[in-house]
């Protein structure tokens, strides 16, 4: 059986690939898709939450672009924001892990 970090690893190279070719983006929502979505789920559920992934990515991004000081070099400023941000998705990995956790675990 493969390990969680032998997975994480392979993500992480995945992931890597995928940006270099621009579908990083559509991959995560694949990855989504997959995890959240039931296989029998209709078109129109599907395409609602394409959407709402794409807005939720575009939304970060363009906030990113927005919030960072300008210039070549990261800031302190900028540092705080993006370790912000991560804690926050983080804490929001942790609520999705549990909630799958607890919808997959055993009686």
């Amino acid at each position: 059986m493969t390990s969680r970090k032998e997975i994480e690893q392979l993500a992480a190279e995945i992931s890597k690939q995928l940006a270099d070719e621009g579908k990083l983006i559509e991959a995560g929502w694949a990855g989504y898709r997959m995890l959240v979505l039931p296989p029998d789920a209709p078109s129109i559920q599907v395409e609602e939450c394409r959407l709402a992934f794409m807005a939720g990515s575009q939304h970060l991004f363009s906030s990113i672009m927005t919030i960072l000081d300008p210039g070549e070099q990261e800031t302190e400023a900028d540092l705080r924001k993006m370790d912000l941000i991560d804690k926050e998705l983080r804490a929001f990995g942790r609520e999705m892990e549990l909630k799958i956790t607890h919808a997959t675990g055993s009686a």
